[in-house]
């Protein structure tokens, strides 16, 4: 079995499409317009290959999507917490959970779907303005 791929519903195609991709760092690995369905699938990965977040935007929906208490989070790894949360914090994301620990990071996509970041090969020595922080958001 191989994990392929998980799906989120968006609003904003455009807005969504910059904080996944400008933000975070993600690469666009295929779309696929359904006119007939009135929907677009956008298809995100860290690398070709790997594993894929569905972005799926219904043209003209005025639905307030929620996600639901089963659906926590997607999880990616990062090369430098402290670098990529002063990027995004930079870029006007929100660190709802700063990296205080030097491991372990949060932040929402413009749709509410939480993002956690994961330092790669355990944790860096704590360090302000990191440590000094309180929550930023809701988490």
């Amino acid at each position: 079995m191989k994990f392929l791929h998980t799906m989120v519903r968006v609003r904003d195609l455009a807005q969504s499409l910059d904080f996944y991709i400008n933000k975070l760092g993600l690469i666009e690995t295929r779309r696929s317009e359904v006119p007939a369905g009135r929907f677009t699938l956008v298809y995100l990965a860290t690398e070709i290959g790997g594993p894929e977040v569905e972005l799926t935007h219904n043209w003209g929906s005025t639905e307030d999507y929620s996600a639901g208490r089963s659906f926590g989070h997607l999880a990616f790894e990062v090369d430098n917490i402290y670098h990529t949360c002063q990027k995004l914090q930079d870029a006007g994301v929100i660190i709802n959970r700063p990296p205080r620990c030097g491991h372990m990071a949060f932040v929402n996509s413009p749709d509410g779907i939480a993002i956690e970041l994961l330092q790669k090969d355990g944790s860096l020595a704590p360090q302000e303005p990191w440590l000094s922080m309180e929550n930023s958001g809701t988490w």
